[in-house]
């Protein structure tokens, strides 16, 4: 039998989390950003490429506001790997974490090289959790 991704969970394609904890997210952190806006124009555009959630705290608080995108199924058979982006703190940068999820994302596309600029390595910690 084969699994189809039910509407909850996307289409089978990245999934994309975006930290909105104790310091992501916030005006106290990253004063004058629309955070909402940010959230919204994401979903609206991967809408049916990508699953976006909220994560509550991602442990890199340095670098608010913190981005994670996790390759597909497909990506990960390619070798892809989670990307973290952090310090995601204007628009035309989620314009651009978008476009790339659209093309395919981590081990399907090249990260776009304006994209590089945000990569960050998550701290030891989470690394661990993640092995």
């Amino acid at each position: 039998m084969t699994r189809r991704p039910s509407p909850a969970t996307g289409t089978g394609g990245c999934t994309v989390t975006v930290c909105r904890g104790c310091c992501c997210g916030t005006a106290r952190t990253v004063p004058r950003f629309d955070h909402a806006a940010q959230l919204d124009r994401l979903r609206a555009a991967v809408a049916g490429e990508a699953t976006v959630r909220v994560s509550d705290c991602l442990d890199a608080c340095a670098q608010a506001n913190v981005i994670v995108v996790q390759p597909s199924a497909a990506g990960r058979r390619a070798g892809g790997r989670p990307v973290w982006l952090g310090l995601v703190n204007d628009h035309d940068a989620g314009a651009d974490i978008a476009a790339w999820i659209r093309a395919g994302g981590p081990g399907l596309a090249d990260l776009p090289p304006v994209l590089d600029l945000y990569e960050v390595t998550p701290s030891r910690r989470v690394r661990e959790q993640l092995s």
